[in-house]
């Protein structure tokens, strides 16, 4: 436990305002490799990345015990700290969701305050339940778990636009006060909002480098703690992989200049 502790610690240290952690999220224990040796501090995983990568879709689909087996091979196969993208939970209560997710070796986790199936946001009390829930749980384990808190008001468009940032911000400070590392608006993209979020909530705030997105300079000149990539990295190596065998069907070579 001592070794999971000291690396959540070093995870929590790289949330830093301004001096971003960059996370291109893994989906396998090859592509957690490759973010270590390109020089990466620390490996996030994408739950839509790894469900792909296991033959089902996002939103809860993967059983659990094969989403936190994909977890645990990532972490085994890396030096630095882990963090995996938890969607809400699978269903675990806190105590059995901190175990497991220990038991993978990762020290971090995402977790989202809509339904992955349905995309109805929970509660904002009910969210902060859970993620209180989770705190207590990982804080009676010895290990002091980094809690990412997902925001998705701008994600499923809730209410009307001109009030979601102020419903963004209001789950964030309560999702903070409940025990949560970070903050993740996912898709909040326009660079005045991420300011405005940024300076209203007391803690590190997660944003989705994404097209339209500010870059990653701006995001840090924003004040921004954490900048994730999601599911593009994957996406891309698809792409690229249906490109290389679609030449070699057409009985090209692939790999010619």
């Amino acid at each position: 436990m001592s070794e999971l502790t000291d690396r959540a610690a070093a995870l929590r240290a790289l949330h830093r305002p301004g001096d971003p952690l960059i996370l291109p999220n893994a989906w396998d224990a090859g592509s957690a490799r490759a973010v270590v040796a390109a020089g990466f501090p620390a490996v996030a995983t994408s739950s839509g990345a790894v469900a792909d990568a296991l033959g089902h879709a996002d939103g809860e689909a993967t059983p659990v015990g094969e989403m936190l087996a994909a977890v645990a091979r990532v972490a085994a196969a890396v030096e630095v700290p882990v963090t995996a993208d938890l969607e809400r939970g699978y269903g675990l209560r806190p105590a059995e969701l901190v175990e497991r997710l220990l038991a993978t070796g990762a020290v971090g986790c995402n977790i989202e305050d809509s339904d992955p199936r349905t995309g109805v946001l929970y509660d904002p009390q009910e969210q902060a339940d859970l993620l209180a829930g989770i705190r207590a749980a990982a804080r009676d384990a010895g290990a002091d778990l980094v809690l990412n808190a997902r925001v998705d008001v701008h994600l499923h468009a809730v209410g009307p636009a001109e009030g979601r940032l102020a419903e963004a911000v209001r789950r964030a400070r309560l999702y903070l006060a409940a025990g949560a590392d970070s903050v993740y608006p996912i898709v909040l993209a326009d660079p005045d909002e991420i300011r405005t979020l940024v300076t209203e909530v007391a803690g590190p705030v997660n944003v989705l480098a994404r097209p339209g997105a500010p870059a990653p300079a701006e995001l840090a000149a924003l004040g921004v703690a954490r900048i994730s990539y999601g599911s593009r990295v994957y996406a891309a190596a698809r792409a690229r992989a249906a490109d290389l065998l679609a030449a070699i069907r057409a009985g090209r070579d692939p790999f010619g200049s």
